[in-house]
């Protein structure tokens, strides 16, 4: 089975400091970075791209809106990407959910996966929406793409919650399969909730799952942005 680093990260817009969110990145080495928060206003792509280049990533989904990204290292290629906005509720913010079709690995080890990265919204009504349609949309991409999902993001809710079980129906919680590192992830400062998460299909082996704690990087969390990540790593199926 091949390997993957898949590492979710809520980024706020890069408010904080963009030197050690890029130097977070490159310690914990993802082969799969998502991205919530990502900038989407003055100089977006070349904010986008600038960051990018600092984690030794390319860009492989992920638009304006909403503010979601997608980056691969040099064990991933790009094979494709989807963007889906989510039902626009007056008066919040727009969500959508950004995914990125890749193969991990080269030769006969290479691997198929869908990465996608969302971020759900404060408020309980539209967070529960929108869920059944990310759920409903990366139904269609396993389908077509014929390859496993990993869906990450900041789900604003804690395990136990409506939408945290909804993803449960058709989904692992990485860390509670194999949890690994510490478990909360907001805020950085102060970490007491889990609200951001890695989710992998019943085909996907999760290995470890959680937020790295080695004091090298825990130490530049507070500096980067106001959550810390979340890394799983995951061993993929072989072909059917």
């Amino acid at each position: 089975m091949t390997t993957v680093r898949v590492m979710s990260y809520n980024i706020r817009s890069l408010r904080d400091d963009p030197g050690a969110v890029a130097q977070v990145v490159r310690i914990l080495r993802p082969d799969v970075l998502c991205l919530q928060e990502v900038p989407r206003f003055w100089c977006w792509r070349w904010q986008r791209w600038r960051l990018a280049r600092a984690c030794g990533m390319k860009i492989a989904a992920g638009r304006r809106a909403c503010g979601l990204a997608v980056f691969i290292g040099p064990r991933a290629r790009r094979l494709g990407s989807e963007f889906h906005l989510l039902t626009r509720v007056p008066g919040i913010h727009r969500r959508a959910l950004a995914v990125a079709v890749l193969e991990v690995g080269a030769g006969p080890d290479a691997r198929r996966m869908i990465a996608a990265s969302t971020h759900l919204d404060l408020f309980d009504e539209p967070r529960r929406a929108h869920t059944g349609e990310l759920i409903a949309s990366l139904d269609r991409a396993r389908r077509h793409h014929g390859a496993p999902v990993v869906l990450t993001g900041d789900i604003n809710e804690q395990p136990g919650g409506v939408c945290w079980t909804m993803l449960l129906a058709g989904f692992q919680d990485g860390w509670a399969v194999a949890p690994a590192g510490e478990e909360p992830t907001f805020s950085s400062r102060d970490p007491r909730r889990r609200i951001d998460g890695v989710f992998a299909d019943r085909t996907i082996e999760v290995t470890g799952c959680g937020v790295p704690a080695d004091p090298e990087v825990a130490a530049l969390y507070p500096a980067a942005t106001d959550h810390r990540p979340v890394v799983a790593d995951l061993r993929l199926p072989g072909p059917a």
